[in-house]
């Protein structure tokens, strides 16, 4: 049934119809729709949430008890759906749930009020905005057992009208030329965002509005970023305050195996798949089933394993070693570099089909160096953390200290800065940091090489120069150089070394 059959039907209330098209606040839209909602459904409980702008909290707007109808303020009455499994499954999912039996064993029905009869009977309507993303649920549920679902139809497009018709009010609210003050010894803590990271510099921002567009919509995520900007805590962020919250999160480094060892480790084995397989083992595709998997330094993955993650994204679809059947897993991927990957791509190190699947919607992560302020946040936040740790008093920063590593590039960014004051902390004797605690190089520039990438450079030229002796022989090289001939191969790859060069 369509909003316009519904003006014909005669068990339809005209005048609840004409009320809620006629409601030019946010109060209005809220009572007309909760009341015709138990009007149309027959059930004693109606209730409206909606979701915040960061999708990550539920709220419980308006409701009608009994005739009963109330409105709440956006701060009032959260309702957090983590362990709501049924109001969990129509926002996730985005599908209708009808029950005309609910069963106290098998439901939890934390979310619906009080009451000295038992509820028996609910019906949940997931409300899309204009993008048609998920925006708000809307409740009917009923103390008799009968079927709620025949206005669901017709609740669901109201819903979605109300939907709209609050995001047009709200682009018309004038804007705050002051913002409320708060006292500062009252003012909260200050914790970065509703994401549990921490600052508030415009490249941050950037940041947390691109995670709230992806929390509760299965797509694949890129974070990319210098190394030590936190592209994990990116991940995590975007697991924990999504739909997959209460699955697992599973992170693999894919620079840190070779390539035998990854493959086996990602998609598992079967006994007898090689020497030394004496068991079947899960990989952790399987292990990720309904969650997260993140893979991070993707860049670093072997050629021959970008095509099976890449049939893994297309098809979701995973194949053990020594298995010839393929079962299907439900994984959201989530990969990471600090490599510029179309270079890669470019050099033919990277699978160009891959990048273009894993980079369909990229998270760029701003260096330390380029967020202001959120320097001073990150450095006390990590002092604070560190004097919990050792179980001493706070320490407070000395105005010359604070100068000093405001000057300094902090080529490792956040992980640097957390790895330096934890040493400061340990060195200081007293209540007070001062420069002579931090140890920092004043030489130092943003483009200096750092550990990681001057033993890469090494190991490039020794590999170089043997392969150069054996006339490209590979054998020759890797007996030499006293490793296996696969992990040559693993290593030349990733040295971005081809044997024509040799």
């Amino acid at each position: 049934m369509s909003a316009c059959e519904a003006w014909t039907q005669p068990d339809v209330p005209l005048l609840s119809l004409t009320r809620l098209a006629r409601s030019a606040s946010r109060e209005a839209l809220l009572e007309a729709l909760v009341d015709i909602t138990s009007r149309l459904a027959g059930g004693e409980l109606s209730q409206l949430y909606l979701l915040d702008d960061s999708h990550t909290r539920l709220t419980l707007s308006a409701e009608s008890l009994d005739g009963q109808v109330s409105v709440h303020s956006a701060t009032s009455l959260p309702s957090d759906y983590r362990d709501e499994q049924l109001l969990q499954y129509c926002l996730c999912q985005n599908r209708t749930l009808a029950l005309d039996e609910l069963d106290a064993s098998l439901h939890a029905t934390g979310f619906l009020p009080a009451s000295l009869r038992p509820w028996r009977s609910l019906l949940c309507l997931p409300l899309p905005d204009t993008q048609g993303q998920v925006a708000g649920l809307l409740v009917s549920a009923s103390r008799q057992r009968r079927d709620l679902s025949p206005s669901g139809e017709l609740l669901a497009e109201l819903g979605g009208f109300v939907i709209n018709q609050l995001r047009l009010l709200q682009r018309a609210e004038p804007a705050r030329t002051e913002p409320p003050t708060t006292p500062a010894a009252s003012r909260p803590a200050d914790t970065g965002n509703a994401y549990g990271l921490i600052g508030d510099s415009a490249g941050m921002r950037r940041v947390y509005q691109l995670l709230g567009k992806v929390l509760h919509v299965p797509i694949t995520v890129l974070v990319r970023g210098e190394t030590g900007t936190g592209k994990e805590l990116v991940a995590r962020a975007i697991h924990e305050h999504g739909s997959r919250r209460s699955q697992p999160f599973v992170v693999q480094n894919c620079a840190a195996m070779p390539e035998n060892l990854l493959e086996s480790e990602l998609f598992g084995y079967r006994k007898g798949a090689f020497s030394g397989a004496d068991r079947d083992h899960q990989g952790l595709f399987d292990a990720a089933d309904g969650g997260t998997l993140f893979l991070d330094e993707i860049g670093d993955m072997p050629l021959s394993l970008q095509a099976k993650l890449l049939r893994v994204l297309q098809e979701g679809e995973v194949r053990p070693l020594g298995s010839t059947r393929t079962h299907r897993v439900d994984v959201r991927i989530i990969a990471a570099s600090h490599r510029n990957l179309p270079g890669e791509v470019a050099a033919g190190r990277f699978r160009e089909d891959l990048f273009y699947r894993l980079a369909s919607f990229p998270i760029d992560l701003p260096p330390l160096r380029e967020r202001g302020d959120d320097l001073l946040k990150l450095a006390r936040h990590f002092t604070d953390k560190a004097c919990a740790f050792l179980q001493r008093g706070t320490c407070r920063w000395s105005d010359d200290a604070l100068a000093r590593l405001s000057g300094h590039d902090f080529p490792g960014n956040v992980r640097e800065l957390k790895a330096l004051i934890e040493r400061a902390v340990l060195l200081c004797d007293g209540s007070e940091l001062r420069p002579e605690h931090f140890n920092l190089d004043p030489t130092r520039s943003p483009g200096a090489q750092n550990l990681r990438e001057r033993l890469e450079q090494v190991e490039r030229s020794l590999v170089l120069d043997c392969l150069r002796r054996t006339g490209g022989n590979q054998s020759q090289t890797a007996r030499e150089l006293g490793l296996p001939r696969r992990t040559l191969l693993y290593r030349m790859e990733r040295l971005g070394i081809s044997p024509a060069r040799a």
